[in-house]
């Protein structure tokens, strides 16, 4: 059993989606498709939803079902209203883990001081967890890139858990700042510090935004108010899409490792766009009109209106991608639909890496659906969101101002200034490869020096 451990950081989702945190709805959503209530007992009438049980969650000896995760914050408030709520007792309460003081939406409170009083105490609660499983395959993060407490204790989180962990996966699911809404004025800088650390220390980060999902819920599923629920259910559906091949039997499947070895051409290039399909109006009766056909959702999934963070695909073009079908469908036509969908919009894909968009298949649907698919992609059109935070984090930074705040905590204007050039050499990096072309040799001569100088 390859068996996957979440680690969660509420706080800087609190922050940004209004006490309504993607660790619940992912939790509620993986539970009910393994048959699981509120209490962890399993109600579930297949024995397809225990065979797997054991990826996300843990049987105690009285046949409880406990999910192999631990809550993180800073400060009490939101670890509290989790407790309180529906799935309270849900989780293990030895795994939730919480300070006193916050981080004030400061990454250096979060990363060097408040967070790394925190920290050991975290990483006991992840060797506990990680010592009780059979064959751990990796660890995923939830967390936002603008606050303090996700951005700041989540990425000096991760890079603890890479130290101990060298060989495992470490996939990050991460709100990237929005183009409009900003929740907090030194955005900018958190998300910097933390595209810094994730370069180094992370192999998947699935990007989402505010913004791309109101957009959705108020476009595409026609909600005249889209609450917290709504843009965290969208995030929880591409969460357990992407878990799906290791929970369920399929013909061909997938995983985090598979994933990534299919995914990323080159180990700094790993941040993705994200979407879902079907996405359709939720007005009385619209469902009846819907088509779920392999043809249908493979155009709703490279619809640039369905993907998870605001940026435009077609502003680049795409390294690799990845899609994921669930429920009654023939591999033949999904293979046909997205080779169709590749030749009619060749210019978008790279054509130095053939046969780029990898497929896989799972069996079962999720609860209440008979097809669905998720959409991941590698596409250098992600440098739009890094380009912008550059742009911002340049502005403030020319003036020192807010400096003050994080020199205050320990740290020291070099790191500001290696971050910035960090990330402007990842923006050069999909700018390069964007650029590149199968009949380019530009690169050639650069090689052929290194291997004479091997030779001398």
């Amino acid at each position: 059993m390859r068996e996957i451990y979440v680690v969660e950081h509420p706080a800087d989702l609190y922050v940004l989606m209004n006490r309504f945190t993607y660790q619940l709805d992912n939790a509620q959503t993986i539970a009910e498709e393994h048959g699981l209530d509120p209490d962890g007992k399993y109600q579930g009438t297949t024995e397809t939803q225990r065979d797997r049980m054991g990826v996300y969650f843990h049987e105690t000896p009285n046949g409880r079902y406990v999910p192999r995760a631990v809550l993180v914050d800073l400060e009490p408030g939101v670890i509290d209203a989790v407790r309180s709520g529906q799935y309270g007792n849900f989780f293990r309460p030895d795994n939730m883990v919480f300070g006193q003081a916050g981080a004030g939406n400061n990454w250096a409170k979060g990363h060097y001081t408040e967070g790394a009083e925190l920290v050991d105490q975290v990483l006991d609660v992840v060797r506990r967890e990680a010592e009780n499983t059979d064959c751990i395959q990796g660890f995923q993060i939830t967390h936002s890139l603008g606050g303090g407490t996700g951005a700041g204790m989540g990425t000096l989180l991760l890079a603890k858990i890479r130290e101990e962990y060298p060989d495992r996966m470490m996939a990050t699911f991460s709100v990237v700042p929005s183009p409009k809404v900003s929740d907090t004025v030194v955005e900018p800088y958190n998300a910097t510090l933390s595209i810094h650390q994730l370069v180094e220390n992370c192999d998947e980060t699935f990007c989402f935004d505010n913004e791309a999902l109101h957009d959705i819920c108020s476009r595409t599923l026609k909600l005249s108010n889209p609450s917290y629920d709504h843009l965290n259910h969208l995030v929880s559906t591409v969460m357990s899409g992407i878990s799906t091949s290791l929970r369920f039997p399929g013909q061909l499947n997938s995983d985090l490792r598979k994933m990534a070895v299919n995914m990323v051409p080159f180990p700094r290039l790993h941040f993705f766009l994200v979407g879902y399909a079907p996405l359709t109006s939720m007005t009385p009766g619209a469902r009846a009109f819907r088509s779920l056909t392999a043809q249908s959702l493979t155009q709703q999934m490279f619809d640039s209106k369905n993907h998870m963070a605001a940026c435009d695909f077609r502003n680049g073009r795409y390294l690799t991608c990845s899609t994921i079908f669930r429920g009654r469908v023939s591999m033949k036509e999904v293979e046909d639909q997205v080779h169709n969908m590749q030749s009619r919009n060749s210019d978008y894909f790279v054509d130095w890496i053939p046969n780029n968009i990898q497929a896989s298949h799972c069996a079962v649907a999720p609860k209440g659906q008979d097809l669905c698919s998720t959409f991941v992609g590698n596409s250098t059109a992600i440098q739009g969101i890094l380009k912008r935070v550059g742009e911002q984090f340049a502005l403030m930074f020319r003036r020192k101002a807010f400096l003050h705040s994080y020199t205050s905590e320990g740290m020291d204007e070099m790191e500001f200034t290696e971050a910035e050039s960090n990330m402007n050499d990842l923006i050069s990096e999909y700018q390069q490869y964007q650029d590149a072309s199968a009949d380019d040799d530009a690169v050639e001569p650069e090689w052929e020096e290194e291997m004479d100088a091997e030779e001398k």
